[in-house]
């Protein structure tokens, strides 16, 4: 028997994984995917079963976890947005190399357009960069139905298998037939051949040599996949591949009825049988895929001998920002003209139809107070600079603070910062968030300390991860303590309450630290009003 639920994409996964018999959910919290833990920790059964859900670190740590307690042949997953899995690909990359045990997917959450992220990267290059198999969905039902199949495919082939969503397929809802059984979970066991685990070369060339050869059975599988197909039709002028949520707007433009044969691909490698089957029986291919041109660009290499390609390498479907169904709709109108039915008229842009509204700080923000007094702090040296981060504060870079000069990933901040001061830029102002610092900063301030490099390091604590959402922060009531640790000079770690009445003393206390000639770390703190409206709400 099946319930039906109205699910967010990321949700229907995070279900879906509950019901497969998940045991672990490591993640760092990111757009578009942070739903899926926040859904995990919030799912009655998994309370109940006390499925693992606390945040991690950074999404290195994270792959890392799961990896372990894939290692002990329980089913788990991690979770991340796509630059997160910059973080991590250290260890993915390798965990090819180990391969899983009990069930192990890495989701990464792709983000086309750069709604909150610094590139539209798409994560399916390091799925087939690590020979690791890769699912893509259509549509939240298949996000649901893919979590089960894909914890079964990474047992079958004991491979992780990467799981790609994309922003618009995590954020939107549609109903979702789910199990009314959930499965139990697995029980602890151990790699058949635990030496594969352990990456010394004598391991890794024998290890290398079989992913080599089990590749062959993951296009196999790709083939004979419930989630990809050949839909024939009768005309043949032009054959469509399309992958992903592409599939479900090609459908959407026609109304269900495509006109053409196509090939549904929601599971990599790509199915060669299914490809060339649509190659050989078509007079042109279009190909229509959310993100990068990966299918385009493999295909020119194997079958572009002749009959045309139209794609995002081609010029004829929009290569920057999110694939529409307006955009498939003036795709088809240009590249068939006449057979599709479709006039070409450019789509209407959200800027045409919505006044763009900016985003701000909050009202009442510490990060407000900070920027304020940094900026006058600043006022009376020549050429100052400030390095930036990920995180609410990044907005000082708008209006009307104007505040930083850089903003390039996760911890950059301080170390981008020390290479200034390296190349004798005074003053070198690094500001981070507390769980980004957390996630990514850490290991930079030990490179500072080391060199007692002539930097000034504020820690904007807003007690929360607060970009996000408002998850918890790794760093909560130790920030000073990690700094302290680390080997800062306990003089030269200060802290304040970043509050209007605390004006005239911050912007003292930067100016001392920034005039002080090695490294000095400032903790400015005041709670994200965000988390504290709710704390006082949740009071009454």
């Amino acid at each position: 028997m099946k319930i039906k639920h109205l699910l967010l994409g990321d949700e229907a996964f995070a279900l879906g994984s509950i019901n497969a018999g998940l045991s672990g959910a490591y993640a760092y919290p990111g757009t578009p995917s942070t739903e899926i833990m926040e859904y995990v920790q919030s799912n009655p059964l998994a309370k109940e079963r006390g499925i693992h859900s606390h945040w991690s670190s950074n999404e290195k740590t994270a792959m890392e976890e799961a990896l372990g307690m894939s290692f002990c042949g329980k089913r788990c997953f991690t979770s991340m947005k796509h630059v997160g899995l910059n973080v991590a690909a250290d260890p993915f990359v390798n965990s090819a190399m180990t391969g899983a045990n009990g069930g192990l997917i890495v989701v990464a959450a792709d983000d086309p357009s750069m709604h909150s992220s610094q590139n539209e990267q798409d994560s399916r290059f390091y799925a087939d960069f690590a020979m690791i198999p890769t699912l893509e969905p259509s549509n939240q039902q298949e996000a649901y139905d893919m979590a089960s199949y894909g914890f079964g495919l990474s047992e079958k082939f004991r491979i992780p298998v990467l799981y790609r969503l994309v922003t618009r397929l995590s954020h939107s809802r549609a109903v979702v037939e789910v199990d009314d059984v959930p499965a139990d979970e697995n029980s602890n066991s151990y790699p058949v051949n635990p030496k594969q685990w352990v990456l010394m070369p004598a391991m890794s060339k024998i290890r290398n040599r079989q992913l080599i050869a089990d590749y062959e059975d993951f296009v196999k599988s790709s083939e004979q996949s419930p989630f990809n197909r050949y839909e024939e039709t009768p005309r043949h002028e032009m054959g469509i591949i399309a992958s992903g949520i592409a599939y479900n707007y090609l459908k959407e433009t026609f109304n269900g009825d495509v006109p053409f044969p196509t090939v549904k691909v929601s599971q990599y490698p790509l199915p060669k049988k299914l490809i060339k089957q649509l190659y050989d029986s078509c007079d042109s291919i279009l190909v229509l895929e959310e993100g990068q041109p990966f299918i385009e660009s493999k295909l020119r290499g194997l079958l572009d001998v002749g009959k045309k390609i139209y794609g995002k390498l081609s010029g004829d479907v929009v290569r920057d920002g999110e694939l529409t169904p307006d955009e498939v709709r003036l795709t088809m109108a240009k590249v068939a003209p006449g057979i599709s039915g479709f006039k070409a008229e450019e789509p209407k842009k959200v800027s045409d139809i919505v006044v763009a509204r900016p985003p701000a700080l909050c009202q009442g923000c510490g990060h407000r107070d900070v920027y304020g007094a940094l900026n006058e702090a600043l006022e009376s040296y020549e050429n100052p600079k400030v390095f930036g981060d990920i995180g609410c504060y990044t907005l000082g870079f708008l209006k009307p603070f104007n505040a930083i000069d850089t903003c390039v990933d996760m911890g950059a901040s301080i170390t981008m910062a020390k290479g200034a001061a390296d190349a004798g830029q005074h003053p070198a102002v690094a500001i981070i968030g507390d769980s980004t610092f957390t996630h990514s900063g850490m290991t930079g301030l030990l490179d500072a300390i080391n060199e007692d490099s002539n930097i000034t390091v504020i820690i904007s604590d807003n007690l929360t991860t607060g970009m996000t959402g408002g998850q918890d922060s790794q760093g909560t009531g130790k920030i000073e303590d990690i700094c302290l640790g680390l080997g800062a000079k306990p003089g030269h770690v200060r802290t304040i309450d970043s509050l209007p009445k605390n004006h005239d003393e911050m912007v003292r206390l930067f100016k001392e630290e920034i005039d002080y000639p090695g490294l000095s770390v400032i903790v400015s703190r005041r709670e994200c009003i965000q988390t504290a409206r709710r704390h006082v709400t949740s009071k009454k």
